[in-house]
């Protein structure tokens, strides 16, 4: 971790193929942090963290679930009876299907989409002008956010 970065880690919930969370990864970076990395897909999830991570950023796992590009629908998961407990453990199963990307810091816990979501979670921005993989611009040639 650089000299400016927080005393406590940033960290990342990340999935590589996904462009919101390299855009999430390179904001944080651009941002002078040097966050924990974790590739949750290679990884997995263990029931306790995943139920702590969806407290701290006060969502539900029905909340978190990904159906985009995922077998969430095809696993039954979007009818309305189903119960948390069959998302989470689907989940557990099927890592893939946490939408992503969620950021811990110091500051809190969220679900980072759209991308410029994860500026609220950082002690300072990342000088400018800075914009996604999209081009879209987030942060002007002063340093300030857009939109």
């Amino acid at each position: 971790m650089n000299a400016l970065a927080a005393p406590f880690p940033i960290v990342i919930h990340h999935n590589p193929d996904c462009g919101t969370s390299r855009n999430v990864l390179q904001i944080i970076r651009a941002a002078g942090y040097d966050p924990v990395v974790v590739d949750y897909l290679t990884e997995g999830w263990t029931r306790p963290y995943l139920l702590a991570l969806f407290a701290a950023a006060n969502l539900t796992a029905r909340q978190a679930l990904r159906v985009s590009k995922t077998p969430a629908e095809a696993l039954g998961l979007t009818v309305p009876d189903v119960s948390e407990d069959q998302v989470l453990e689907a989940m557990l199963a099927h890592p893939v299907l946490v939408n992503r990307p969620i950021v811990c810091t110091p500051k809190g816990v969220r679900l980072c989409r759209p991308s410029e979501t994860v500026l609220d979670l950082l002690d300072r921005l990342p000088p400018g002008p800075l914009a996604k993989e999209d081009g879209g611009l987030i942060i002007d040639a002063d340093g300030n956010r857009v939109g």
